[in-house]
């Protein structure tokens, strides 16, 4: 090696050469890791980072079974009732929904409790029923006989009507005469206008001649009714009858609660008497019977009545105050006033004598 290379060499030594590696410091370590780690523009060392979010899994399940349970209970609610209430849903719980339908069994028991003046229902299945004349349901209507589906929904409306003057009415409930159900009937029936003309006026009705058999009345020297509501539950259905008339049935229960006329205090009485009624009437074609329009002939009617008296006809429900413990022996005439699922007269609580009045199982 010359001495220019030897001179060169030490300088280069000493100052580095071009080019020459260097080894990163400590810091510039750290800072070339934190890189590779969290690529992308680094952060300010004021910069606000928000917090990443939660996976909340467990919260969307949560909110996906809550739906599904919600869409079980709209479209099976009285199911929904009957898993969490007992065998009918609890006697005290929700309202249940119309009655479409015959019903297959009686409601199942509910607890045992006596009615008050505040609570006129508790204890019975007519706590979950609707008032007046919403529980009286009323089908679609669609053309029959000689009406079209218009005509069809007039007369079904109009018969609901009969049913509401003829036991919800709270003037008739007191004995006056049922005008505006009346109104409703052909003028023409000679059978059915006999019977109003002396049912009505009759001081000792029989038991062909007995005003109850279509209209509800208590003595108001008797008994009073607890409030102003009465709970129903029943439906009308129809069909074509005879010489294309558009023929209607009813079959509606009432529970009337009731105490006696005199009796004012807190603790006063209270009985439910319970009528069922079967009503079949005839919109008749004009061009068939002599009849008027807007209104109907009477084909039958028939009731079933428990509480409501078991003493000779005298045109007005005796509720039997004083006697709420008296039970019969004979379980042959025990019946259930609140079974819709048997035809009516299946275990009839109406009876012109004492001996063959049946008792009910409860009230």
């Amino acid at each position: 090696m010359s001495e220019e290379e030897w001179e060169r060499f030490l300088r280069e030594s000493v100052t580095g050469a071009a080019g020459a590696p260097v080894e990163p410091s400590a810091r510039a370590r750290d800072v070339e890791r934190r890189l590779r780690e969290r690529p992308g523009p680094p952060e300010g060392w004021r910069t606000y980072s928000p917090a990443r979010p939660r996976r909340r899994t467990g919260w969307y399940l949560t909110g996906l079974v809550t739906a599904a349970a919600l869409l079980v209970v709209a479209l099976f609610p009285q199911q929904v009732v009957g898993w969490f209430g007992g065998k009918d849903g609890g006697q005290d719980g929700a309202p249940l929904a119309a009655e479409s339908d015959s019903p297959r069994k009686a409601p199942g028991a509910g607890p045992d409790l006596r009615p008050t003046l505040a609570e006129p229902f508790r204890g019975s299945p007519a706590a979950r029923w609707a008032d007046g004349a919403a529980g009286i349901t009323v089908p679609p209507a669609g053309a029959t006989g000689w009406m079209d589906a218009a005509q069809v929904e007039r007369a079904l409306r109009q018969s609901r009507d009969f049913l509401v003057a003829a036991g919800l009415n709270s003037r008739v409930l007191r004995g006056e005469r049922p005008a505006k159900a009346i109104a409703l009937l052909n003028p023409h029936q000679k059978d059915v206008q006999e019977y109003l003309r002396t049912a009505l006026s009759s001081t000792a009705p029989t038991d062909k001649t007995d005003p109850l058999l279509l209209f509800s009345r208590f003595r108001p020297g008797q008994s009073r009714l607890v409030g102003d509501v009465v709970r129903t539950r029943g439906r009308l259905t129809y069909r074509e009858g005879k010489r294309g008339a558009v023929e209607v049935t009813a079959d509606v229960t009432f529970v009337y609660p009731v105490t006696p006329a005199g009796d004012s205090g807190q603790d006063a009485e209270v009985v439910r008497t319970i009528v069922r009624r079967e009503v079949v009437m005839s919109w008749d074609d004009p061009a068939e019977v002599i009849t008027e329009p807007g209104t109907m002939s009477l084909v039958s009617y028939a009731l079933d009545t428990t509480n409501g008296g078991c003493s000779a006809p005298t045109g007005y429900f005796v509720p039997p105050f004083g006697a709420a413990d008296e039970q019969s022996a004979d379980e042959a005439h025990h019946v259930d006033p609140y079974d819709r699922s048997k035809p009516i007269g299946m275990g009839d609580g109406t009876a012109a004598t004492g001996d063959s009045c049946s008792t009910a199982t409860r009230s």
